[in-house]
């Protein structure tokens, strides 16, 4: 398996394109992005676990109910939630879609990401539909990942290239996230397409079981957004023999599945709405991964080790204390926790009690823009990954007039 350029458009038979269309007021930022499957694909997805949920997603898992979908739709600018007419301008959105593309508009994953609470016009959409489609390239996957961004400082995608049985297949992806990212899911935009030939029953699994390991362990402030998920399509085009059921090429797909939302993961939290830095917090020697996974997700959301990491503060006991109100059942006078960064490692703690380091070689290590939180439980084999960033008075200054 190998990283490869090309992002949405990476897998064959996929196009893609991006355009400012009108919903934002500012006209140098892309509102409107549109993927394109050349073939009916197999499709899945995850929602937001949030109760007040985007009109986009109760129509998407309406269309998607057949495991099939050839197009995705998405506008930034405007998050088309709480609004009384939402479901009839998701559907319409679909709509206007599917008649321009000449394909069903049950075949339509619609999603829409922005202001929440504020009725969304689709003349806009409805007038750009046009230069759209007519843009409609291979090389159009950078202008939809630019699309559906809000308050991210730049574009995500990434794809890989891997192998089911001797077949050459690729998978993509690309993603929004800044802000609003918190466990569980959804806690974004993700849009991934690959060309394996895959059940959609399948589908659903090796995606379902993703998101346990990759977009449920970021975090970047606590906060569960309404309109978002995690779609993908698959549209066969590698021509590998069909992947129906467990085996050697399933896992291989999960594979290169995890390269993909891993890399997306990173992105995301290193990119969090006024984040300087990206954190990753490693636990090992769990009992069970389900230990290791609440241990991490309660370190990664933690205020004050956000707040200590934007200052290259190694309060390490802020580490021990969200340990110990994770819930998780741990044997504390067991925990070692140490800090790693480009600049080196250094041991903080072991066997849940401080030691002696050089306060100047942690600084050092903690400035660095990447940044691991490692932690033994000693108490297993078990671990398990959480991702998320510092916190910055700019995430203040961000969400202090988002609307206005």
């Amino acid at each position: 398996m190998k990283k490869i350029e090309g992002g949405v458009c990476a897998a064959k038979g996929f196009t893609a394109n991006g355009v400012h269309c009108g919903i934002r007021k500012n006209k140098v930022k892309k509102d409107l992005a549109l993927v394109l499957s050349q073939v009916p694909a197999s499709a899945a997805a995850v929602y937001t676990t949030n109760l007040v949920k985007g009109a986009p997603l109760t129509v998407t898992r309406e269309n998607i109910a057949d495991g099939k979908a050839q197009a995705v739709i998405c506008n930034s600018g405007n998050a088309n939630t709480c609004n009384a007419n939402g479901l009839d301008v998701a559907r319409e959105m679909c709509g206007i879609t599917a008649a321009r593309l000449g394909i069903r508009p049950e075949d339509v994953i619609v999603a829409s990401t922005g202001v929440i609470g504020q009725p969304l016009d689709l003349t806009p959409i409805r007038e750009g539909m046009d230069g759209l489609v007519k843009g409609l390239s291979v090389a159009g996957a950078r202008d939809a990942a630019q699309a559906i961004v809000t308050t991210d400082t730049y574009a995500k995608e990434v794809a890989v290239e891997f192998e089911l049985s001797g077949v050459k297949c690729r998978l993509g992806g690309m993603a929004k996230g800044s802000g609003m990212i918190h466990p569980n899911m959804a806690t974004m935009l993700v849009f991934l397409t690959t060309d394996a030939s895959i059940a959609s029953e399948m589908l659903e699994k090796a995606l379902k079981s993703d998101v346990q390991k990759t977009f449920n362990m970021v975090s970047v402030d606590g906060d569960t957004s309404t309109n978002d998920m995690v779609s993908i399509m698959a549209n066969g085009l590698a021509g590998n023999p069909e992947i129906d059921g467990e085996g050697e090429d399933f896992c291989a797909f999960m594979k290169a599945l995890n390269s993909v939302t891993m890399s997306l993961c990173r992105m995301i939290a290193g990119d969090g709405e006024g984040a300087t830095k990206l954190l990753e917090c490693r636990v090992e020697g769990a009992r069970d991964e389900m230990t290791a996974r609440i241990v991490a997700k309660s370190v990664i959301c933690s205020s004050l080790i956000k707040a200590a990491m934007f200052g290259a503060d190694a309060n390490w006991g802020r580490v021990l204390c969200a340990i110990g109100y994770s819930g998780a059942d741990v044997d504390v006078t067991k925990i070692d926790v140490s800090f790693r960064s480009p600049k080196g490692e250094i041991r903080v703690c072991t066997a849940g009690a401080g030691v002696p380091f050089s306060e100047e070689k942690a600084k050092e290590i903690l400035l660095e823009r990447e940044i691991d939180i490692l932690i033994h439980l000693n108490a297993g084999e078990a671990a398990s990954t959480s991702w998320g960033c510092d916190l910055t008075y700019d995430y203040v200054k961000i969400n202090g007039d988002y609307r206005t």
